[in-house]
């Protein structure tokens, strides 16, 4: 139980109270168990205001009662101004430091700035507390209750949380370096910003937490509960998430080099701009218990594929159906040979899509061509005026051993001299001449789509 002389002391106020520790630095203060909030409180304003009643009578035996009353109730207010805020706790700024106060009732007290280093609050009652840049370092907070608490830009480093009920606290910019959270409930938490590093967080519940800009970098969350949490632009680099449940997490733009992710639940997460590194341990991710991959990103386009019926059947369509066309079709010839093509195309089912090599080429053209390619089911290249086609060309055959291309050219025109280079590889097909539209779409099934379709089959198979 708390010690009633410490109690009487700390009722006095916060200067007298931090006087008094500095005058008897070797007494521990004991507040075990105390109801600050409640019953003692109004006990001692009770005493208080007999104390002013007794004074007053005993100055002004001629004064009406009445009077007295009414004066003593002004002093008493101003007393209690003085000595407590609105909630009935000291005024802030108090050095609590090392003090008792398991089992202590601080429901909404006010510890603003104060000082509560190497405390233990063990058990005690802080939900909906102000303890905004308050100096808990080292202090024991297991199973404390601290629901609804501002910690705000509080200092927790190394502090005992272990177990401790944090759900919805405010820890904004707060200082986590090394606490031990294991098992503590931190449900809807305000974490942006806070610093996390080498923190223990086994378990943790952090289900709808708000992480973002949160460094974690070393941390243990492993098994933690982290469905639905916002983990944007955090640093979890180094960080132990092995078991961890990340359902629905957003981690965009996390840092997750040198992390460990083996065996996350990672079911309808948004992994957008991620950063890994070839260290990051993928292994076992689980989409479904059904499901497991070894790539996040992969995981994430997987998740949207199974989810979205629509998106299975474009991809579908793109692996069955699209049809890459390349040439240079700014020139008047050119267009109306490309617009029977695609019409063609897509009388007989197919979907083209066009890359017109109207503008000077650079690499990101070489590689936007090369990913269409490995898209479609197979490629029809017009070289004909189109010179600029080549270079693309050589990089698709040469990257995509099951992709047929087939060349066709106008037939005044002479081949390319890089196409013996090309004969070696079974997927690019013998260029096929036409003298103009009518004939290349006359002869589209014979000369083109059938070959290619057959390559593709034989390919594929």
């Amino acid at each position: 139980m708390a010690d009633p002389e410490h109690l009487k002391i700390l009722v006095q106020g916060v200067d007298a109270w931090n006087k008094w520790r500095r005058e008897q630095p070797h007494i521990r203060p004991d507040l075990r168990n105390a109801d600050l909030y409640g019953e003692y409180v109004n006990e001692v304003y009770r005493s208080i205001e007999s104390s002013m009643l007794l004074r007053f009578d005993s100055d002004r035996d001629d004064a009406d009662l009445n009077a007295v009353e009414e004066e003593a109730d002004r002093e008493l207010e101003q007393v209690r101004d003085e000595l407590f805020d609105e909630t009935g706790w000291p005024r802030t700024g108090a050095d609590f430091s090392g003090v008792d106060f398991s089992g202590t009732n601080l429901w909404r007290s006010d510890l603003f700035r104060a000082d509560l280093s190497g405390a233990n609050l063990t058990e005690a009652e802080l939900g909906g507390a102000r303890l905004n840049e308050a100096n808990l370092r080292n202090a024991k907070l297991a199973r404390t209750n601290l629901d609804k608490a501002d910690l705000s830009e509080a200092t927790l480093t190394g502090a005992d949380l272990s177990g401790a009920k944090l759900a919805k606290v405010d820890l904004e910019a707060a200082d986590l370096c090394g606490a031990d959270l294991t098992e503590a409930d931190l449900r809807g938490a305000r974490l942006n910003r806070a610093k996390l590093s080498g923190a223990k967080l086994p378990r943790t519940r952090l289900d709808k937490a708000d992480l973002s800009e949160a460094t974690l970098s070393g941390a243990d969350l492993s098994g933690a509960k982290l469905a639905k949490v916002d983990l944007e632009a955090a640093d979890l680099s180094g960080t132990n998430l092995a078991d961890a449940d990340l359902k629905g997490a957003a981690l965009i733009r996390t840092d997750l080099t040198d992390a460990n992710l083996a065996g996350c639940y990672i079911y309808g997460i948004s992994a957008w701009g991620v950063k890994l590194s070839s260290s990051t341990k993928q292994h076992g991710l689980v989409i479904t218990d059904d499901i497991k991959v070894d790539d996040i990103e992969v995981a994430q386009f997987l998740y949207v594929l199974l989810s979205n019926e629509k998106l299975q059947r474009v991809i579908d369509t793109i692996t069955s159906k699209v049809v890459l066309i390349l040439g240079r079709f700014s020139i008047i010839e050119r267009k109306r040979v490309l617009d029977a093509l695609r019409e063609e195309l897509r009388k007989r089912g197919y979907v083209p899509v066009i890359f017109d090599f109207e503008k000077p080429r650079s690499q990101t053209t070489i590689n936007t061509v090369t990913l269409l390619a490995r898209m479609a089911r197979f490629v029809i290249a017009d070289v004909s005026d189109a010179k600029c086609v080549l270079q693309e060309l050589e990089a698709i055959v040469k990257s995509s051993p099951k992709l047929p291309v087939q060349s066709i050219i106008v037939a005044t025109q002479e081949e390319p001299g890089m196409f013996d280079s090309f004969e070696a590889y079974p997927w690019f097909l013998k260029v096929h001449r036409y003298e103009a539209s009518k004939e290349l779409i006359d002869g589209l099934e014979e000369y083109v789509i059938g070959p290619a379709e057959a390559t593709a089959a034989k390919l594929r198979a």
